[in-house]
């Protein structure tokens, strides 16, 4: 009877009954089970610390996404306060993303010599207590550097949460697995969007930016729960202490075979982001200014592409398992050059349209994330990934961030911000051409 609550539940028991529910070696026949088995298995099959794990990947991911968020839709309202130009506006993110990269490379030496959990509470606590900072900021240039100390918490959270989860999942199911983490993007976002709308509507914009970065303690909460109840995979931790000082380094991914696949990478993740956030961070400035649109009706058209990305999150993992990384990428990588051309380049008096293409500008532009924590967990070995993760992701978040700046400033010129928009659909060309070069690595077991 013992077997039946095996792990804290009846797995055991299911175990015993089918060879799709084992958790070892599987034959052709079990795979092909399992390419058919039902849509949330992948979440069943991380057992108890896996399921934990991922609750606090996708809790940190998200709040991550939250604290990142309140500055793009506050910033007409602190570019009023402060007197900002668009381009000063534009380095206020461009700062936090560049910063982002050194926390990203800091968090993934962090995560291969102390541990994923434990970079995780770092992490979390560090974009948790400068979010909050920025609420009490006197001039733009305390903001800006409070806004710059965030990032290096919000550069590192990531490369942590998802090599957490992705090492609990197994190969079959570790894309979608991955991408659920990364939906919770879209959650963040979407509670971010929400909490705007009521705060603008409660305080006067001079206020409310500030409450708004206020908000930004939740995460806090999070750390309790990550602390006392999430734990490294035994045999990684065993290969990271076996492995010593070889350990957390950063020539050790610009040696031999590593070498192509960071610079690809890099590339790779320098197009991507800096495509995205151009849109993440010009949007809600771009409804109101160029579309006329208040804060409710903004706060209505973004939850329309939150929808979109939510569903992109979800959808691209399910198709990176099935047709792999490279092609669900690089198909998405297209297709969100196309939307976002389209999107901003809608007549002036059509904002019907623009809300239709919302839905697919954000599943698109979202989806292509899908795939990045699971691929680029595979591209490197236990004792390099979370360096090797960590630099390339958020040495293309460094890159990428030039590309809200460059929007900023030519927003100032004649084609403004709609027409500025356009040169993020760039970095989605760059992403596939980086594709083209790096391994398929779909069903990899993590070396």
């Amino acid at each position: 009877m013992n077997d039946l609550y095996r792990d804290g539940s009846y797995i055991g028991f299911f175990e015993q009954l089918h060879p799709f529910f084992r958790r070892g070696a599987m034959t052709t026949d079990t795979q092909t089970e399992v390419a058919q088995a039902r849509p949330f298995d992948w979440f069943r099959t991380l057992g108890p610390k896996g399921k934990r794990a991922f609750i606090g990947a996708f809790g940190g991911y998200g709040l991550d996404s939250y604290d990142f968020q309140v500055l793009p839709l506050g910033l007409a309202a602190i570019a009023a306060y402060f007197g900002l130009t668009t381009g000063q506006a534009g380095l206020l993110t461009t700062v936090t993303l560049v910063v982002s990269a050194l926390g990203g490379a800091l968090a993934g030496i962090l995560v291969d010599k102390i541990g994923r959990v434990r970079t995780l509470q770092v992490t979390v606590a560090t974009y948790t207590i400068f979010t909050v900072l920025c609420g009490f900021a006197q001039n733009f240039e305390t903001l800006l550097i409070f806004r710059a100390f965030q990032g290096l918490g919000f550069g590192g959270e990531w490369a942590a949460g998802a090599i957490l989860v992705a090492e609990y999942a197994r190969a079959e199911y570790r894309g979608r697995a991955v991408a659920f983490v990364q939906s919770a993007w879209a959650v963040g976002w979407a509670l971010a969007v929400i909490v705007y709308t009521v705060v603008f509507q409660l305080f006067d914009p001079d206020v409310a930016w500030r409450v708004l970065f206020f908000t930004g303690v939740l995460p806090a909460f999070l750390i309790i729960w990550v602390r006392r109840n999430l734990k490294d995979p035994e045999v990684v931790t065993e290969r990271r202490e076996s492995a010593g000082k070889q350990t957390g380094s950063f020539a050790a991914i610009f040696r031999g075979g590593l070498l192509r696949t960071t610079v690809l990478a890099s590339l790779l993740a320098t197009g991507v982001q800096g495509g995205y956030y151009t849109l993440a961070s010009w949007l809600p400035t771009f409804l109101k200014t160029s579309r006329g649109l208040d804060v409710v009706g903004t706060g209505g058209y973004l939850a329309i592409l939150i929808s979109g990305a939510f569903l992109g999150y979800v959808s691209g993992g399910i198709l990176t398992d099935k047709l792999g990384r490279k092609r669900t990428m690089q198909l998405f990588a297209f297709l969100s050059a196309i939307f976002m051309v389209g999107y901003t380049q809608v007549p002036e008096g059509a904002n019907m349209l623009i809300l239709i293409l919302g839905f697919p500008l954000g599943f698109c532009t979202s989806a292509i994330f899908s795939g990045f924590g699971s691929f680029l967990s595979e591209l490197y070995p236990t004792q390099s990934r979370g360096t090797g993760q960590g630099f390339t992701y958020n040495f293309g978040r460094a890159v990428g961030a030039v590309f809200p700046a460059v929007v900023g400033f030519l927003a100032a010129t004649q084609l403004g911000i709609g027409g500025a928009m356009i040169f993020g659909a760039l970095g989605y060309a760059i992403a596939v051409f980086a594709l083209f070069f790096l391994p398929e690595t779909r069903g990899s077991e993590l070396a």
